[in-house]
């Protein structure tokens, strides 16, 4: 089940929303809470919903013997960490780890095919955060097993994320409550990443798909030049407005109910370096590197060459978490590389020079860094790169091309809008200018109430009939 589905949003959701709010109690409210996700997970496979539990359970019990038996935290912590490790690395990656053993020395002849659990980086790393506070003292270990389940498996945010940690919504969690505002500003989110997802994500990458073939090279090697820069530009677009819009929906359900779960995206594309991008990218995946491995290792309090290697751990592991192939660990690598530049000496000259300048380089190495990502065949990135310089033997256009960039040039326009803060800018100044005139305050109030419905039935329109409803996160 995702999100993006009329099912979802008329059915499951509805009725979550109509159970909720008919329970009296927190209690009950959270037990209705649990119940729902519970279905929600399992919906796409009852017997990984058994992985889930096990993982939440051994956070639950470490923590609790982290907090009672102090004198022996740090084996605990430890042990808590392999096994919530080991059994992401058996269920994500053995099938990499194997492969790779096979190239080089050709054992094993079988790979096992696991499944990928959905969402179990997100839910694996929420853990990981929960007892590791714990042991840090900043948190209390939770009594109730369920309440850790519950936290672990809110549907909000448990397949997409964000990241979300233990101490930010504990309080939510126990004490909740809606406070003025929040559920119409909680549907208006919610509405945004709706249509964000359903008309612009999937239009971009219906666009994308037509240009990069990704299981097919032959079929690569022979879109011109132009294809292949129309393609890579709707796939960076889409892989923002997808993975954003989810966010988007995670954030708005949860003030539907009064959780208040952080930012995960804040306008990317207008950062003026790969520094800058990576504040304002899946910021609770940075946010959860740098202050569970960065740090830890040593951050910046070891001089350059152990700040370098510890940057390069990150990365490495950045990488890694997107998905078991190389590509993904070369991805992070890309950026680890940029990062590294800026921190010797790029950074400094850039911001010497006219914003405009960084934001170019900041958006080409952007571009580029999602072509090592697109695809996980590597042969295939170096056919596209190969391609986009016009050494494939294609030309640099031809009918389909032209014709696929004419048909759709306003709305690639409209999303690179859509990927900047210019409309939520412009809507603020034409509320603001209204409010300033008291006969038009109506006016405003029937904004607020007509946007999230135009949304809704926009997202409604592009998904009924529509079977192309992609969602890349599912592989993470």
């Amino acid at each position: 089940m995702v999100f993006s589905s009329l099912f979802f949003v008329y059915f499951f959701l509805a009725l979550n929303l109509i159970v909720y709010f008919r329970a009296k109690t927190m209690q009950r409210k959270n037990i209705v809470m649990l119940i729902f996700s519970l279905v929600f997970y399992s919906w796409g496979g009852p017997r990984y919903l058994f992985l889930l539990l096990a993982n939440a359970f051994l956070a639950w019990f470490f923590a609790l013997l982290i907090d009672h038996r102090r004198e022996h935290k740090k084996l605990f912590l430890v042990i808590d960490i392999v096994l919530q490790l080991a059994i992401l690395a058996v269920f994500k990656y053995l099938g990499m780890i194997l492969g790779t053993f096979k190239a080089i020395v050709g054992v094993p002849e079988v790979i096992p095919q696991i499944a990928l659990p959905i969402g179990i980086s997100f839910y694996t790393f929420q853990l990981l955060s929960y007892v590791i506070d714990v042991y840090r003292g900043e948190v209390k270990s939770q009594q109730k097993f369920w309440i850790i389940l519950l936290y672990a498996s809110l549907f909000h945010q448990c397949i997409a994320g964000p990241i979300v940690r233990y101490r930010d919504v504990e309080y939510d969690i126990m004490n909740r409550r809606l406070e003025q505002g929040e559920m119409v500003g909680g549907i208006k989110r919610f509405a945004i990443g709706l249509a964000k997802k359903a008309v612009l994500a999937n239009g971009c990458a219906a666009v994308a798909d037509a240009f990069l073939l990704t299981d097919d090279i032959q079929a690569l090697a022979k879109v011109p030049a132009a294809g292949l820069w129309l393609g890579v530009l709707f796939f960076t677009l889409q892989i923002y407005l997808d993975f954003s819009a989810y966010s988007d929906m995670a954030i708005g359900m949860g003030l539907m109910i009064g959780f208040h779960y952080k930012e995960n995206f804040n306008y990317p594309l207008m950062s003026d370096s790969v520094t800058d991008i990576w504040r304002r990218w899946h910021i609770s995946l940075s946010t959860f590197f740098r202050d569970y491995v960065y740090i830890p290792l040593g951050g910046n309090r070891k001089g350059l060459r152990r700040q370098i290697l510890n940057l390069f751990v990150v990365w490495f592991l950045t990488g890694l978490w997107h998905g078991a192939h190389w590509n993904y660990v070369l991805w992070g690598l890309w950026f680890f590389v940029f990062l590294v530049i800026e921190k010797l000496f790029l950074l400094e000259k850039l911001q010497r020079l006219p914003k405009f300048v960084g934001h170019v380089y900041a958006l080409v190495v952007f571009y580029f860094g999602w072509i090592l990502f697109k695809f996980e065949n590597l042969r295939s990135i170096g056919v596209v790169l190969l391609g986009m310089l016009g050494l494939n033997g294609n030309g640099f256009t031809n009918l389909q091309v032209s014709l696929s960039f004419k048909n759709n040039i306003f709305f690639l326009i409209f999303a690179i809008i859509a990927s900047t803060p210019l409309p939520g800018y412009i809507y603020r100044k034409v509320s603001g200018f209204l409010t300033e005139r008291g006969d038009a305050v109506k006016l405003v109030y029937f904004f607020d109430i007509a946007e999230p419905l135009v949304l809704m039935i926009l997202a409604t329109i592009a998904l009924v009939g529509n079977s192309y409803n992609p969602f890349l996160y599912f592989q993470f």
